[in-house]
C-alpha cells in the first residue's frame, strides 16, 4: 500500500505557527519605548518571517484543497481539529494588525485585515452551528471541547488590535464584543468536561496554554477602544494567574512529550500576556522589569518551538497521521 504523500496532513492547525511568529513581533514592538528601535527592529524581522511562513502554508493549504479534498473534509468533520480552522483568519488579521501598528499604510493591509475579520466572524458562526446539531451528526461533545474552541469562538478578541489603527473601530469594537460574549462560556465548558469526561488527551495539555489569551488580549483591546488602566490591569491578573494556574500545573508533564504541533498553542498566548504586560510597563516600575523577562522567555519558547519544528519536518515525524488519542468516558462505579 503506497505512503501518503505528506501535504495530506498539513492541517489547519499549522497555521498556529505565523499566529505565534505575528504575536512575538507585536509584543516587541510593544517594547520599543523601552528598549529602543532594536525592539522595532525584532518586529520587523518577525513579521516577514511570519508573513513568509504564512503565504507558504497558504499555497500548500491551495495545494491540500486540490490534490486531498477528503482530507480537508476529515478536518471540516473532525471534533478537535476543526476548531483549528480559525488559526488562518487569525493569523490574516494579526498580520493585518502588525502592519496597521507598524504604519504600513497600504490597502493591501486593509484586504488582508478584512479578510481576516471576516473570515474569523463566518468560521465562528460555523463553529456555534454545529453546536445545535446533535452530537452524532458532528454537534458539540466532550471529547470536542478542548482549549482549542477558544480560537474560533473567542477569537474575535483580537479585532482592536487592527481594526483600530486602520480606523474601523465600530466594527472592531462590535467583534470584540462576540468575543467577550462567549469567552467565559468555552471556559464554563472546558472546565465542565473536565470533571464530566476528564483531562484532554497527554498531546493536548500544551494548548492549555490558550487559557491566557483572552484576558491578555481582552486587555489589550479594550486599551486599543480607550478602555481605563483599571480595566486593563483587571484583565493583566486574570491572564497573569492562568499563566501561573497552567504552568505550574502542567509544564513538568508538557516538557517530557514529544515535540507535536500542539507545541505551537503555547506561542501566541504567551506572546499576547507579553504585550500586554509591556503595554502597562512604566520606567522605573515592576512592569518594566518583568515585560523584558517575559519577552525573553517568550522569545527562548518560540525559537525552541521553531528548532522543533525544523527537526519535526526533518525526520518527518510531524507532516504524518495524528496519533489517536483513547478517549475513555467517565461512567458510573
Amino acid at each position: 500500500m503506497a505512503q501518503a504523500h505528506p501535504l495530506k496532513f498539513l492541517q489547519p492547525g499549522w497555521y498556529a505557527i505565523p499566529m505565534g511568529l505575528t504575536g512575538l513581533a507585536l509584543a516587541w514592538l510593544r517594547a520599543t519605548s523601552l528598549m529602543g528601535e532594536m525592539a522595532t527592529g525584532f518586529a520587523l524581522v518577525l513579521g516577514a518571517l511570519a508573513a513568509a511562513v504564512f503565504a507558504v502554508l497558504l499555497v500548500f493549504t491551495v495545494l491540500r484543497g486540490q490534490r486531498h479534498p477528503e482530507a480537508w473534509a476529515e478536518d471540516r468533520k473532525h471534533p478537535v481539529r476543526h476548531a483549528f480552522i480559525a488559526t488562518l483568519p487569525v493569523s490574516a488579521m494579526l498580520l493585518g494588525s502588525l502592519a496597521a501598528q507598524l504604519g504600513l499604510a497600504h490597502p493591501a493591509v486593509d484586504a488582508l485585515w478584512w479578510a481576516g475579520s471576516l473570515g474569523q466572524l463566518f468560521t465562528t458562526l460555523w463553529v456555534m452551528a454545529r453546536w445545535w446539531r446533535p452530537a452524532t451528526q458532528g454537534g458539540l461533545s466532550w471529547m470536542a471541547v478542548t482549549p482549542a474552541l477558544f480560537i474560533p469562538v473567542v477569537g474575535n478578541i483580537i479585532a482592536p488590535l487592527g481594526g483600530v489603527p486602520l480606523g474601523y473601530e465600530h466594527w472592531a469594537a462590535a467583534q470584540f464584543g462576540i468575543g467577550l460574549l462567549f469567552w467565559p462560556v468555552v471556559l464554563v465548558l472546558l472546565l465542565a468536561r473536565l470533571v464530566v469526561q476528564g483531562p484532554v488527551p497527554e498531546r493536548l495539555l500544551p494548548t492549555a496554554f490558550i487559557l491566557i489569551a483572552p484576558p491578555a488580549l481582552a486587555g489589550l483591546g479594550a486599551l486599543q477602544l480607550g478602555g481605563s488602566l483599571t480595566v486593563a490591569w483587571a484583565c493583566w491578573g486574570m491572564a497573569a494567574f492562568t499563566f501561573a494556574w497552567v504552568g505550574y500545573a502542567l509544564a513538568g508533564r508538557i516538557r517530557n512529550l514529544p515535540f507535536a504541533l500542539p507545541h505551537w498553542g503555547m506561542s501566541f498566548p504567551l506572546a499576547a500576556f507579553t504585550a500586554l504586560t509591556l503595554r502597562l510597563a512604566e520606567a522605573g516600575s515592576p512592569m518594566a522589569v518583568a515585560g523584558p523577562v517575559l519577552l525573553a522567555l517568550t522569545s527562548i519558547i518560540i525559537l525552541g518551538l521553531a528548532m522543533g519544528t525544523v527537526r519535526g519536518l526533518r525526520d518527518g515525524s510531524l507532516l504524518a497521521p495524528e496519533p489517536v488519542a483513547p478517549i475513555i468516558p467517565v461512567t458510573a462505579a
